[in-house]
């Protein structure tokens, strides 16, 4: 295995008693000693110290439509500069980026990219922002809050793509200089995020509670419908009524089609008609902006203002058909303030197609 080009000291840890250092990231809070790895493998402990090994290497660049985030709400029409590392703090046997989030070798972080070299791509290629994505930005937050700052520096905006398993000391820190989150929100059992991802559900609720309660970041949520794990209707329903309660009614919620990958190869994919319950669920208790991904549905992919109805983004996959928001954002017919980040000059331009990009 070759070593990693560049590592820094992780900032949240603390030493303890019996020798061991304990990274403070995320809530698996792992006890290491010298040469061990974190569950995350990214993070590991040397000499004193815990170090970030992947701090300024990427595992590639791609160009995406914001929609792909999947954002409905945040500059639509507009490109995003994705890319992402290696490792992750879940074990999601259902993982869609595996190669990438289970990596146990550098040989994949073939980029080199520091900040300034993202946020100088991002103005060079006309890309109004940047993603942390692929993998979850959480286990290399040091990267992506540097990233964050010199991306605002340039006037490029930032997206977290994350899973929200993060400790309660370092959500602050994160996303401070997170433009916009989509949270992944993987189910509303703790049976099944513990059995399918090794994580805990509690620790993700309080972390899609406290970015809903702060203004700064704009915040949509996904939820990965798998049949038989996370699509009952109970389920469904006493997911929707926690996001209404704690998150409000406009946050955009995005239910995505499931197919077999990594370790469950097996199971079925999602029928449409399952993502279209789960939408008539979340209506029916109050959310105003409910989406399908991942399906070929025009009527779900619209948004609508939730005060008359009026059809304000007609979209085709990523393609937006349609854009009526007024330049201050707000619905034409009815003159209702539409939840979101909207530019003033209308809908970016973007394809609705990804490609890869290099950054020098």
């Amino acid at each position: 295995m070759s070593t990693p080009a560049h590592t820094i000291t992780g900032r949240w840890q603390t030493r303890l008693d019996d020798g061991r250092v304990r990274c403070d990231l995320c809530p698996r809070a792992c006890k290491l000693r010298d040469g061990q790895r974190g569950y995350c493998f990214v993070r590991e402990r040397r000499g004193d110290d815990i170090v970030l090994s992947t701090w300024g290497r990427s595992s590639g660049f791609c160009v995406d439509p914001i929609e792909k985030k999947p954002l409905a709400h945040f500059y639509p029409g507009t490109a995003v500069l994705s890319f992402g590392t290696a490792g992750c703090n879940l074990g999601c046997r259902f993982c869609q980026n595996h190669e990438i989030s289970a990596a146990r070798q550098w040989d994949l972080l073939a980029e080199r990219a520091t900040p300034h070299m993202v946020a100088d791509a991002a103005v060079r290629h006309h890309i109004p922002a940047v993603a942390f994505t692929y993998n979850d930005p959480v286990i290399y937050a040091e990267y992506a809050i540097d990233t964050a700052l010199a991306c605002h520096e340039a006037g490029v905006r930032t997206v977290a793509v994350t899973a929200g398993y993060i400790s309660p000391k370092v959500r602050s820190e994160f996303f401070a200089p997170m433009d916009a989150a989509n949270i992944d929100l993987k189910g509303f059992t703790e049976d099944m995020y513990w059995h399918l991802t090794g994580a805990h559900l509690r620790d993700v609720l309080e972390t899609i509670a406290w970015v809903a309660e702060r203004d700064s970041t704009w915040l949509e949520l996904t939820t990965l419908l798998i049949p038989g794990h996370n699509d009952s209707s109970e389920e469904i329903r006493s997911q929707c009524q926690w996001i209404l309660r704690e998150c409000g009614p406009d946050v955009p919620v995005h239910f995505s089609a499931f197919h077999p990958d990594h370790k469950m190869r097996t199971t079925a994919p999602t029928p449409p008609e399952t993502l279209r319950r789960a939408r008539s669920i979340a209506l029916d208790e109050g959310l105003h902006y409910v989406y399908c991904g991942n399906v070929h549905d025009i009527e779900a992919d619209t948004t609508t203002c939730a005060s008359c109805g009026h059809e304000l983004i007609v979209r085709d996959w990523y393609r937006l058909i349609s854009y009526d928001v007024t330049a201050n954002g707000t619905c034409p017919a009815c003159g209702v303030r539409i939840p979101g980040r909207f530019d003033e000059g209308g809908p970016g331009e973007a394809s609705a197609h990804s490609f890869q990009v290099a950054l020098s």
